[in-house]
Parts: structure tokens; sequence; C-alpha cells
């Protein structure tokens, strides 16, 4: 989704997993995919266990999301997101998907006149329902290269780490508002170069150095809590 052509008086930036969203967008899409496209129960177990090998210790966050989506290469662009628009409904239906107070939060700052901006480590077939959903004006995600409508596994751009604060800063820049009015929502250490970019950060759930953080800087907590 496109960021806004006219400039609001302000942004708010929401990380999507574990933040806006309950679950790990990725590795829970990645799953549904793959009974999706027809892998029997074991060719599920074996791929799913290669995939999450990719968060141990020791490995780097960038290459680990890189090496991550190279699983998608030969895939149409349309398939996934046709999976990725399944995948959000069942998760939806079944109750639980976003952090309530969270999702609340992004509503009132779009009924203020802010524009609402994704931020996430995932990329567009898992984030777009999500964001058409929640009502958000933007996203700023890892994007993946394609050619003929088919992804290559390359990444174009990482939105991991420093990615997301660099871009949020661009973004900033680009709309002309200033990043002193404007407000960002994280859950994990990752995201604290994101929240202090800005003048109004607020923690998401129980992370006990982002607690610490927030105490420090005098920082606001959501507590996280599943809508029904």
């Amino acid at each position: 989704m496109p960021a806004e052509t006219a400039a609001p008086r302000a942004l708010a930036f929401f990380d999507v997993d574990e933040t806006l969203i309950t679950i790990k967008s990725m590795f829970d899409f990645y799953d549904f995919f793959l009974a999706a496209i027809g892998h029997s129960e074991d060719e599920q177990a074996r791929l799913r266990e290669q995939a999450r090998s990719l968060l141990k210790p020791g490995m780097p966050r960038k290459e680990g999301n890189r090496l991550f989506y190279r699983r998608f290469a030969g895939y149409s662009t349309a398939e996934v997101a046709k999976h990725g628009q399944a995948w959000f409904d069942k998760r939806l239906a079944e109750g639980g998907l976003f952090n309530g107070d969270v999702l609340a939060a992004l509503r009132r700052h779009r009924a203020a006149g802010l524009n609402t901006v994704l931020v996430s480590g995932s990329f567009t077939a898992c984030l777009d329902p999500v964001a058409e959903h929640a009502g958000a004006d933007a996203v700023l995600c890892t994007r993946l290269e394609e050619q003929g409508g088919v992804y290559t596994g390359e990444v174009l751009r990482s939105m991991i780490g420093d990615g997301k604060a660099r871009s949020a800063r661009e973004l900033i820049t680009e709309l002309g508002v200033s990043a002193a009015d404007c407000h960002a929502y994280g859950d994990h250490t990752s995201d604290l170069e994101l929240l202090t970019l800005v003048g109004h950060p607020v923690v998401v759930g129980d992370n006990a150095e982002m607690r610490t953080e927030a105490a420090a800087n005098g920082w606001p907590v959501l507590e996280g809590l599943p809508a029904a």
C-alpha cells in the first residue's frame, strides 16, 4: 500500500508481529502456505523446522530473513497473495489475531488525522490484509524481487532492525512532518531505534528489557491484549 500523497500532520508507526497482531506473521503464514500448496504432513514438518532454524542464536537476523524468503522463489506473486488473504481470513475468524488495545490506538490516531503506517520484516502477502482490516494508510515492509509476476527468492529491501527506523525516517522527511509529533509502537528491542526516532514512543507487551526502557524514559506501555 503506498503512502498518502497529501502530507498529514503526523505519523503513527506500528510494528506488526506481536505488537499489532499476536503472532509472527511470516512463520504462521508459511505453515498455512505449506498445507495450502499440498505438501504432505511429513514434508510440512520438515520445512517448518528448517524455516524456524533460521531464528537460532548466531544467525544474523537480516541473513535469516533473506534465507527465509528464498522459500517463495518460483511462486507467482498473485498465488502467494491469494494464500495470504486466505490465511488472514482464517486467523481472523478464529479470534485473537489482533491485540485489541493496539488496534484501538491505531484507529484513534487515524481518526485524529494522523497517517498510520505498519512497519514490519514481513511481506505484502501477509501484511496487506492486516493493513486493510486495521485501516492503516501505508506499509513499510520487506520487499521481494519479482520478475514476470514470479518471486525470484531475492530480497530487495529488508525491514529488519535498523531498516525500520531508516525507512520511517525517510517517510517522515518525504512527507515533511516533525518526528517529535510522531508516534511509534513496538514490542521488541529491535524496535528501539524506531521508538527513539519519534516524540511519542509506546512499548507493547511484557518484554523485560522493553519495560525497563519504558520505565527509564517515562514511555507509556500497552499490555497487548488479544481481541476476541
